[in-house]
């Protein structure tokens, strides 16, 4: 063997060096750092190949890592402050470090029960020839990227339409019904702006939850009655307010990410329906819930017709989607309806305590894991959707309908 193949022998592809031997002495040169001049003259190593081992590969091995950049140690200390980094992404992070710091992967590939060590082998390896300087500015990219869409959730926004509060911080978009004089009845706008929130949210990097809640007294009084007022034409009004439901339960219906009700005060109708289609549903002790459908001449929606049998038990379906009975939040919470009651004074802060914990979990494990709880009943859905709201189109034009709801008025009247 050559001097010049033993020493290449020696010292491996993990040195990246040109070696030329010349009247008896190795001269080993860092190539793949032009910027560095590091130039070592070794004896002849058919002679002192023990001491090259021993002594002398060790402070070159140290060299041989590449000497960072400012802006690559930057990205490696702020990646600590991102949180919601997937799997696919941290293997390739690391790949891209071990490519930056050590270059081509020339490692044993680890056995096939080290399923961890395997993944981040098969990473590295996969970025074959790639130079140092590439995977650098790969690495610093995307910590970039990702510390851009951080800082995009760390920014509060706040959007305010007639009778609705929008704001999004720190992950949470929070939807506040915001007609306390009107115990937050919902009107035709607010109706629109509710559904347009929840569909915004599915693309949304800043948005991991959605937190439906009431200011004032109630959560919501379901159905603004003045929206079936100064109707010249029924059948039309019925059939463009069955189209505008129908989009309107769909957005819950179609939401990837989590929905939490915070109920802070009495829900009524619609108010309550839509608790079925929530991912978790906190409530003050105060609140009350009820669906008076058959008093009014209407009949369930919000997909309660199938989701509350299921969840409650027909007898208490009934009881609640028939009868007019007005269930207490203990009531609500016995049946299934409601994930936790707090007493109406820590309400705030106990609630919002487990909200914000939520919204802390990596946000593609909660669309992930939703999907898979809800994505296959997502068709049925919006079957039931659908047949709710055509037999509302029927029931809002029915006379018993229009007498119910002129009784209302009458009884508003003289009050």
């Amino acid at each position: 063997m050559s001097r010049t193949n033993a020493v290449r022998q020696l010292l491996g592809k993990k040195i990246l060096c040109s070696v030329q031997v010349n009247k008896g002495f190795a001269t080993c040169s860092r190539l793949a750092f032009p910027s560095i001049n590091t130039t070592r003259t070794y004896p002849d190593p058919s002679r002192r190949l023990a001491l090259l081992a021993q002594n002398q590969v060790r402070p070159f091995m140290a060299t041989s890592q590449r000497l960072s950049s400012e802006q690559f140690q930057e990205a490696v200390k702020n990646l600590g402050s991102v949180k919601d980094a997937d799997n696919s992404t941290k293997l390739k992070l690391y790949a891209l470090y071990k490519q930056t710091t050590v270059g081509k992967n020339n490692t044993k590939k680890p056995g096939m029960l080290d399923i961890v060590g395997k993944a981040k082998w098969d990473a590295w390896n996969s970025l074959g020839d790639m130079t140092q300087g590439e995977a650098e500015k790969n690495y610093i990219d995307i910590v970039n990227e990702m510390l851009g869409q951080s800082s995009k959730k760390a920014e509060p926004k706040s959007e305010e339409f007639d009778g609705l509060l929008v704001t999004i911080k720190g992950g949470i978009k929070t939807i506040t019904l915001n007609r306390p004089a009107k115990k937050n009845a919902l009107n035709m706008e607010m109706y629109e702006k509710i559904a347009a929130a929840l569909r915004d949210s599915n693309d949304d990097d800043a948005v991991n939850i959605v937190v439906l809640t009431g200011s004032g007294d109630y959560f919501c009084s379901g159905n603004d009655l003045a929206n079936f007022m100064n109707v010249t034409d029924p059948l039309a009004m019925a059939k463009e307010a069955k189209e505008f439901l129908q989009k309107y339960v769909a957005a819950y219906i179609d939401l990837k990410k989590p929905l939490i009700a915070l109920i802070n005060g009495p829900a009524v109708g619609i108010a309550v329906t839509v608790l079925g289609l929530c991912d978790a549903v906190f409530s003050t002790d105060k609140a009350t819930f009820t669906t008076p459908f058959s008093s009014l001449g209407q009949s369930p929606e919000g997909c309660s017709s199938y989701i509350f049998p299921r969840v409650m038990g027909y007898a208490k379906a009934s009881e609640l989607l028939f009868f007019n009975q007005k269930f207490t939040a203990r009531q609500a919470e016995e049946c299934g309806l409601i994930t936790q009651v707090f007493p109406n004074d820590r309400l705030q802060a106990e609630a919002w305590k487990r909200i914000n914990d939520m919204a802390e979990l990596p946000v593609k494990s909660l669309i992930f894991s939703k999907e898979l709880v809800r994505g296959r009943e997502r068709q049925l859905l919006h079957e039931v959707n659908r047949m709710e709201c055509e037999r509302l189109q029927e029931r809002w034009t029915s006379e018993d309908c229009m007498n119910a709801i002129m009784k209302f008025f009458s009884k508003k009247s003289k009050m």
